[in-house]
């Protein structure tokens, strides 16, 4: 059950000491309050759901059918739109702040982010293959992933063989991760551990849905 969310950016990873002055890795997230735009409900819209902004930007700078949509709302216009999947928002309303004081220390929370991008990637980083052997007849082909085909008979390469291609930019989500500190007046959660995708990207954090399990 989702309960809570809020969204940020990811700043990098750095340690703190805990009480027993043990070092803990955490990740830096700049959680700028977040203000409502529009409340999604299952009535109107089939499902709930708050639709988000942070930051700002020039209202100039949007397209038309952008500018309306803060300008009904009576929204400060921010770069992006984004969805918090809510089981319940009876108790928000457009124009509401959400800060980093909806999380609180030592909570249980996942983190969805867009994973870094790896380009054009062989075999052996994208599935994990072995490769070819090293010795004995093996010339050039030692990152190769060997014969892809089936034979004469479907005389074709099956949909769905692992190949080379792009990897990385997909959207993954870590689960059960800490928050360490959630500090709405510098705008700061550290959440332990590492967190999906580069510096700078945008990551989504809600409370724990399998905490427990």
């Amino acid at each position: 059950m989702t309960s809570k969310a809020i969204v940020g950016e990811k700043v990098g990873m750095t340690q703190v000491w805990d009480d027993e002055n043990r070092v803990v890795p955490v990740t830096v997230v700049k959680v700028s309050p977040c203000r409502v735009v529009q409340i999604k409900t299952p009535d109107t819209d089939g499902y709930s759901a708050l639709q988000v902004t942070f930051g700002q930007k020039v209202a100039s700078k949007l397209n038309s059918p952008e500018r309306g949509h803060f300008a009904s709302a009576g929204v400060e216009p921010g770069p992006q739109l984004l969805e918090l999947r809510l089981d319940d928002v009876s108790e928000f309303e457009v124009g509401q702040e959400i800060s980093a004081d909806v999380l609180e220390n030592g909570e249980l929370v996942d983190v969805t982010a867009v994973s870094k991008g790896n380009g054009f990637t062989g075999v052996m980083k994208r599935h994990g293959f072995k490769g070819q052997r090293a010795s004995h007849g093996a010339h050039k082909v030692h990152r190769k992933p060997g014969a892809v085909g089936a034979c004469a008979t479907p005389a074709r390469v099956f949909k769905g063989t692992k190949m080379a291609g792009r990897s990385g930019a997909t959207q993954v989500t870590t689960q059960n991760l800490t928050v360490v500190e959630a500090d709405a007046e510098r705008s700061v959660v550290l959440v332990k551990g590492a967190v999906p995708g580069p510096r700078g990207g945008v990551v989504l954090i809600r409370n724990a849905t399998k905490a427990g399990s």
